[in-house]
């Protein structure tokens, strides 16, 4: 069914929505778009919806990135916008009945453009699918409930539960009755889920206060996978927000509590539907590669990884959080993690990635770096035991500006996602950074303004 009939058939079905959101994914994962009343839905959704071609290159305060190319000497100028198959949707945590759609700006010859990284994973899948190969990709997102009410004084804290708020001490990892603290809120989680196609499978007590997870499930497809992740983020933090609360994605909200990762599970198909990471008596030899590619360049991807400032207080030792590049056989405290609980499911776990990562780039490196560890038939080296990091294990760069700066250097990066966008990500981070360096911090405040 092409797009008109899909949009006809949905809004006779849905003949109360009275208008359209629909968004692109910027460089930081930030949806951005418009408002589109219902009697002009069907002319955008078929025909497409102009946008400015620099929307994709905002740093995260939303502000033009002039040093990407898209915006100032430009003559800013818009390119059309269509729609990602399959995502026009309810919106059911609004009071006022909305519909949405995911969108992909395309070149006029109907190429994708260069700056949407949905493309730029797109670009990754393909080389996959010329090979014969199809990634098999599922996420876990964590994030955490907090009070909609913030102060300078205090900037986050967890919600009230039945018996109060919760006592910092307290982890209550796995706890089905803080699950049912907020009953309401899953529920309508799983319920926008189910509406928009979002394939959302276990829901979990996480380690911090109010700090949650939802998996979603394996699919074939990891451009809708990395779509999936996107639309969970937005599902959580409306349905959090219709009630009364906040969630945030942030990597690291309290200094002294567990951060927030999206782990990325995957595996690879051949031509008949063979998992290749699967051999006679365990791990195959592409699972072994693909383990080699993924250290060997981990140290040049961190900067995708980890893209924020507040990013790097996550990736601190003993906290799940891997600092080295290491892997080790269904062990949490490396860095890639090897499942082998069935020839099936034999799969690679990569847990360096926060929730607060742009989901397209996060799979688009990955991938990238299984496929080279395949092709260059990379080694690993020797698995981790318990979280003993042997010498030869890379450690992962602990600040924002040294992981850019590798990253806008690596022949990696600039394989992986092309040139043109390795300069644009890194015009955009670096613009965020030289914003951060310019911030006074209360703790320098605190430490300085009296002593020295």
């Amino acid at each position: 069914m092409d797009i008109e009939s899909q949009a006809k058939t949905f809004f006779e079905a849905n003949p109360d929505i009275e208008v359209l959101e629909a968004f692109v994914i910027d460089v930081n994962g930030v949806p951005r778009g418009k408002w589109i009343p219902r009697e002009r839905a069907l002319d955008v959704l078929t025909k497409g919806m102009a946008m400015p071609r620099s929307v994709y290159a905002l740093d995260v305060w939303g502000r033009d990135v002039n040093a990407a190319g898209l915006a100032e000497g430009t003559g800013d100028p818009d390119g059309l916008c269509f729609p990602v198959p399959g995502t026009l949707s309810r919106v059911t945590w609004l009071s006022r009945p909305t519909a949405q759609v995911l969108l992909e700006m395309r070149n006029p010859d109907g190429s994708g453009f260069y700056a949407n990284p949905r493309n730029v994973l797109a670009s990754v899948v393909e080389r996959y699918r010329k090979l014969g190969l199809t990634p098999v990709v599922a996420t876990e997102l964590e994030f955490y409930l907090i009070d909609p009410v913030r102060s300078a004084l205090d900037p986050v804290r967890p919600p009230n539960t039945r018996e109060g708020r919760w006592h910092t001490g307290q982890t209550q990892v796995l706890s089905i009755a803080e699950l049912q603290d907020f009953e309401e809120v899953f529920h309508a989680i799983s319920t926008a889920a189910r509406a928009q196609k979002v394939p959302a499978d276990t829901t979990l007590r996480e380690n911090g206060p109010g700090q949650y997870e939802i998996n979603l499930n394996h699919v074939p497809d990891a451009l809708a996978a990395a779509d999936y992740a996107v639309l969970l983020k937005r599902i959580v933090k409306g349905v959090a927000r219709c009630h009364d609360l906040d969630a945030t994605f942030m990597a690291k909200p309290y200094g002294m509590q567990a951060g927030s990762g999206m782990h990325v599970h995957f595996s690879v198909l051949d031509e008949t539907g063979a998992n290749i990471y699967a051999g006679e008596d365990g791990p195959s030899e592409a699972l072994f590669h693909s383990v080699g590619g993924l250290l060997e360049s981990m140290g040049e991807s961190m900067a995708v990884f980890a893209p924020h400032q507040n990013s790097y207080r996550r990736l601190r030792p003993s906290e799940h959080a891997p600092t080295y590049a290491s892997w080790g056989f269904d062990n949490r405290s490396a860095a890639v993690r090897v499942i082998t609980a069935s020839r099936p499911a034999t799969r690679i776990e990569h847990r360096v990635a926060g929730a607060d990562t742009n989901p397209y780039l996060v799979v688009a490196m990955i991938l990238s770096a299984a496929l080279a560890g395949m092709r260059e038939k990379t080694q690993p080296g020797g698995a981790i035991s318990g979280d003993e990091h042997a010498i030869n294990h890379e450690p992962l760069p602990t600040n924002w500006d040294q992981s850019l700066q590798r990253f806008s250097k690596s022949s990696f990066a600039y394989a992986a996602l092309g040139p043109k966008y390795r300069g644009l990500y890194t015009a955009c981070k670096q613009q965020e950074i030289s914003e951060f360096s310019l911030r006074v911090t209360d703790v320098e405040y605190d430490a300085y303004i009296r002593t020295v």
